[in-house]
């Protein structure tokens, strides 16, 4: 009979989340790169931290990292 075929994981996704131990995919704050002088501290500050990442994007995410 047929095999089934195993999804690969979209490596460029892998990089960019990551899963927590509860299943929930955690991702970086936009805008870090470069012009960060005209930025506040603290918007700078907030941006350092990880974010959660909710909606219907959350199943599409998953779905390229193969979850």
């Amino acid at each position: 009979m047929g095999n089934k075929v195993k999804m690969k994981t979209h490596k460029a996704s892998a990089k960019r989340y990551k899963v927590t131990g509860s299943g929930k995919i955690m991702r970086n704050q936009s805008g870090t790169g470069h012009n960060t002088g005209k930025k506040s501290e603290s918007s700078r500050r907030e941006a350092r931290k990880w974010k959660l990442v909710e909606g219907g994007y959350e199943k599409k995410v998953k779905k390229s990292l193969g979850i």
